[in-house]
């Protein structure tokens, strides 16, 4: 085998211009929230792998640090305009509207954490595409979220493209003693994944369940009283 998947994918990158790697980041970066991009793919995704291309000398690590971060800080932005004028319209959006019961529950730790909540979400994929517009739809003062924001956001931000900087120095070295050790790795990297994934999963449908019951047993007391 001469090269791995993770090769393959990366060479195809490589041959496209550097602004249009930058511009493409970018894109997926500010969408998330603002575009509920997130939805379908998680703006770390993208992160790490330009910061595998960069690894590999074709675009400067540094500039697409400072790039994300922006991306990510101004997007969220946008998700907090849009969530504080149009709240209640985007809850009955399809793709919102069956994950109703986690965005109740993101909205309630909202109002206990505020500007906390707001900086853990930007770690969690789901919550990272829905906080900002919960954010305004909560009528959380713009500063204080632009502050938890901009913080998170720096983090992230910088991490996660430093993490495919760094991954993709680790790949050269292996590959360059054993090709097929590279795809070891991505098998175990991919079925790591995956089964976060469904843990996640069989975490948010226990909590959804406890979230349901809970409140099911406040109103039940309340009609009583």
């Amino acid at each position: 085998m001469n090269a791995t998947i993770v090769s393959y994918i990366l060479t195809e990158i490589k041959h496209l211009p550097g602004p249009l790697v930058f511009g493409l980041v970018a894109l997926l970066v500010f969408g998330e929230a603002a575009l509920f991009i997130g939805f379908v793919l998680p703006g770390e995704t993208s992160v790490i792998v330009a910061g595998v291309v960069a690894s590999q000398g074709h675009i400067n690590i540094g500039a697409l640090c400072v790039l994300v971060v922006v991306a990510a800080i101004i997007g969220d932005s946008v998700g907090y305009a849009i969530g504080n004028r149009y709240g209640e319209r985007l809850m009955a959006l399809p793709v919102i509207r069956h994950r109703r019961v986690a965005l109740e529950r993101a909205l309630e730790g909202l109002r206990r954490r505020g500007p906390v909540y707001v900086f853990i979400g930007r770690f969690t994929a789901f919550l990272r595409a829905v906080m900002p517009g919960l954010a305004g739809m909560s009528k959380m003062h713009y500063r204080r979220f632009l502050i938890a924001n901009a913080l998170g956001g720096v983090i992230w931000g910088v991490g996660f493209t430093l993490l495919g900087y760094y991954a993709g120095h680790a790949l050269t070295k292996v590959e360059k003693y054993a090709s097929w050790a590279g795809l070891v790795l991505l098998v175990i990297v991919v079925a790591l994944v995956v089964t976060l994934h469904f843990r996640r999963k069989r975490i948010d449908a226990l909590e959804d369940a406890t979230w349901i019951a809970s409140h099911e047993d406040d109103e039940s007391a309340k009609d009583v009283e």
